[in-house]
């Protein structure tokens, strides 16, 4: 198997990726990696490795480019061409902590989307007080929504939680203001009565303030919605941490019990952060696309190599394939 990495995409590009890619390296036997970028600032950080591949460019996308614009004219940044690695059939998967925009842009253009999926989502896994975290689709690829997308958001999160995440039955919510059957927005209402009619372990409205306590495996909303989810859970966890490093610092006495509880505190830390659990995958492509988030550390880039492997090893582009046909031909 191979993966092609934009090594230049993210805040601490190129070394974050590609302590990363060594690591998995040593992890995975069957894995080889190419890397995309600037060769003279990659060999700074990798020995000699006959699984590892160096594809030379000098251009990259910025982060305040705008995405259609910069895919089409910057033919040969480092994100590009680590998507047309993808394309061209010389990678199963590709990564990126670039632009989401471009990289979602580079995609479509490259890879295009499955038969059958209106527009594809972008689909990060959350963590949960539990350890074993929900995925929610969409988090803004897509700002606006039909009722039809989030039904197709339902698939593939629910198909993807089966065969990657092995969840049983994997339950599916909608995000919505109540739990009650018929609250909502024109949106939400029209989604609902959809939903019920799949072969999927649809539970209902779900409300944001359950979704950390392990609710739903699955979780299903416009783009819009989604990435205010995921930044207000993101700021809520980096603020905790903030208050909790405060308080266990303030005097003499709570840094002696602070001490102490070290180890749960890391484990704590551990459940709640996002860089365990990968990184957001573009859902609704013919092949795995993947976003890491922009800040990734080695520990997050690791972990979204470790998810980009999975869905090629359990075939989970395939499988939406198929389900998205049948449930096309169901509806016929």
């Amino acid at each position: 198997m191979k993966l092609a990495i934009d090594a230049m995409g993210g805040d601490h590009a190129p070394k974050a990726s590609i302590d990363a890619a060594v690591k998995a390296l040593k992890e995975f036997p069957d894995l080889s990696i190419t890397l995309v970028g600037n060769e003279q600032e990659i060999v700074k950080h990798i020995q000699p490795n006959d699984r590892i591949t160096v594809l030379h460019t000098e251009e990259k996308i910025e982060d305040d480019d705008s995405p259609a614009t910069a895919v089409r004219r910057k033919k040969d940044a480092s994100m590009v061409l680590a998507v047309k690695e993808v394309k061209e059939g010389r990678a199963d998967a590709c990564i990126s902590a670039g632009n989401t925009g471009a990289l979602m842009a580079a995609g479509l253009l490259y890879v295009g989307r499955i038969n059958g999926i209106d527009r594809p989502a972008l689909a990060p896994m959350l963590p949960t007080v539990s350890g074993q975290g929900f995925l929610i689709l969409d988090v803004g690829a897509n700002m606006d929504a039909r009722p039809e997308h989030l039904n197709q958001y339902a698939i593939m999160g629910s198909i993807y939680m089966q065969m990657v995440r092995k969840v049983n039955r994997p339950r599916v919510g909608l995000l919505n203001v109540g739990t009650e059957d018929g609250k909502g927005n024109e949106l939400t209402k029209l989604t609902f009565p959809l939903l019920k009619e799949l072969d999927l372990n649809f539970i209902g409205n779900v409300e944001a303030r359950d979704l950390l306590n392990g609710a739903v495996d699955v979780v299903v909303c416009d783009g819009f919605t989604g990435n205010i989810v995921l930044k207000a859970t993101e700021g809520a966890a980096g603020s905790l941490f903030t208050i909790l490093k405060r308080e266990l610092t303030s005097n003499i006495f709570n840094k002696l019990v602070a001490g102490l509880l070290k180890p749960s505190f890391l484990k704590i830390k551990k459940t709640m952060d996002y860089s365990e659990y990968g990184g957001a995958a573009l859902f609704g492509l013919k092949a795995p696309i993947i976003k890491s988030h922009g800040s990734s550390d080695e520990v997050a880039f690791y972990h979204t190599i470790v998810q980009a492997k999975e869905m090629v090893d359990h075939q989970v582009v395939t499988t939406i394939k198929n389900e998205v046909a049948k449930y096309n031909r169901q509806a016929e």
